[in-house]
């Protein structure tokens, strides 16, 4: 993995701060051409500006150097050894909605909103919805979800959730905007990605889904508990946990800034929630993720904390970026203002899904210690009576990025392939009523390709 300046690129790529390579010149097309006849008839309804193209690849081993995706925003998302299947020829639209913030560079557009929308030639009947991880952008998790699904025959829609980059919390007027913006253009793209899926097809999907990983986890929650009539069923990979009273990322992060600080200890941060096995990761973690998430989403919820810390932006390089705000040590949220609750309340969680869920967590996610996130909101869906519409599987060795595999072989484990376990059981459950296993532990595997390969039950 290389580095820069001592932090991996992966670091730079979950700020926002993707450097493009060269790309193929503006209609270029991978492959022989599909079966796209009145592609031009497809018109997305609500965008301001589409482009529509026919390929004959739609997946990243086609699209790769081309406009059609962007390789570097995937960046560490996923293990090296990594397989992925290729040759789905299609069609792909790519465009935006209105929207007034100009955070999302791709394409040279400057315009946010922007969306990817891939319909292959040989079609299932069904749509697979998702957002951007992190503070990424539209094609972040092509190699993650797009190719798997498309080679399944699934149509498949994502966006950049209307903001992007370490600066996303500057978008919107009030606190809170920015994330309630999230939540409103998934909804806004599975609405217009069902039209132009009819459009293409002649009807209808017959089975839409819900998905993501992170950030994109935490929407797939919000949208089957607050827009259940859209979808048939979602999983949620490591889904971020937003509560009005907590817990969240402002009462769990402020504990590692103090750490970084010297006026925390270990002790400390095991009793916040970090699991004492994930101790090896806690310096990467401390470098790359824990100062910056804790600012950006402080400033998007509580501006008025420290008004000069991340200020009008997160920094102008990268280590400016990375650095935490020194106030935010002793950050607490519990004592905030009921405005700041207020702010939060408007994109919590409450577990009351409608719609069948499978949720995955790595047991040594450290950005999102699993004690205070996915183990609080099984109990939230449990409370809520909705139960039987969950499935929550956790990954031993899993992490909150399966790029970090690649370093530490030997002590953790890609949730991928469990992922794509699970979401083959989602379908099994929506599809042919077949309901997956019970909510268990996935224990690593002695041998075996554990890069590829997930069993959801055991032999």
């Amino acid at each position: 993995m290389r580095l820069i300046r001592g932090v991996p690129l992966l670091a730079v790529l979950l700020t926002g701060l993707t450097v493009v390579g060269p790309a193929a010149p503006a209609g270029a097309e991978p492959g022989p051409p599909a079966d796209c006849a009145g592609r031009h008839r497809i018109h997305v309804p609500g965008a301001e500006h589409q482009e529509t193209v026919c390929l004959g690849d739609l997946t990243t081993a086609g699209l790769a150097g081309t406009p059609y995706t962007d390789m570097a925003d995937q960046a560490g998302l996923a293990a090296k050894g990594t397989t992925n299947p290729s040759g789905v020829p299609g069609i792909q639209i790519d465009g935006y909605f209105p929207d007034d913030s100009r955070l999302n560079a791709t394409h040279g557009w400057a315009h946010d909103a922007q969306f990817v929308i891939r319909l292959p030639e040989k079609w299932n009947g069904g749509l697979v919805v998702t957002g951007a991880p992190g503070t990424r952008r539209q094609y972040s998790t092509d190699a993650l979800i797009s190719d798997h699904v498309l080679a399944q025959g699934f149509a498949y829609a994502a966006t950049d959730k209307g903001n992007t980059g370490p600066d996303f919390f500057t978008d919107g007027r009030e606190p809170g905007d920015a994330v309630a913006e999230w939540n409103h253009r998934v909804t806004e793209l599975t609405k217009a990605a069902k039209k132009a899926v009819r459009q293409r097809y002649g009807r209808a999907p017959q089975r839409t889904y819900m998905t993501g990983i992170s950030n994109a986890g935490y929407l797939t929650r919000w949208q089957l508990e607050n827009r259940p009539e859209l979808y048939d069923g979602g999983v949620d990979w490591e889904g971020v946990l937003w509560t009005t009273h907590g817990p969240n990322l402002l009462t769990s992060l402020p504990v590692t800034v103090a750490r970084s600080l010297g006026r925390a200890s270990d002790e400390d941060l095991i009793d916040a929630g970090f699991a004492p096995g994930s101790r090896f990761l806690w310096p990467y973690h401390e470098k790359a993720y824990w100062g910056l998430t804790q600012k950006i989403f402080r400033a998007e919820f509580d501006p008025t904390y420290d008004p000069r810390c991340p200020g009008a932006t997160a920094g102008s390089s990268l280590e400016r970026i990375l650095a935490p705000c020194a106030s935010d040590a002793s950050y607490d949220y519990a004592s905030r203002p009921a405005s700041v609750h207020r702010a939060v309340a408007r994109v919590a969680l409450t577990g009351r899904i409608g719609k069948p869920l499978i949720t995955l967590h790595g047991d040594l996610d450290t950005l999102l210690p699993i004690a205070t996130d996915s183990d609080v909101y099984a109990r939230m869906i449990d409370a809520r009576g909705r139960g039987g519409l969950h499935r929550y599987y956790t990954v031993q060795d899993g992490t909150h990025t399966d790029g970090l595999y690649d370093t530490y072989p030997d002590r953790l484990r890609p949730i991928l392939p469990c992922y794509r376990s699970a979401f083959a059981a989602l379908t099994e459950w929506v599809e042919a009523g077949t309901a997956p296993p019970a909510d268990r532990t996935l224990a690593r595997p002695a041998g075996g390709d554990v890069v590829n390969s997930c069993a959801l039950k055991t032999p």
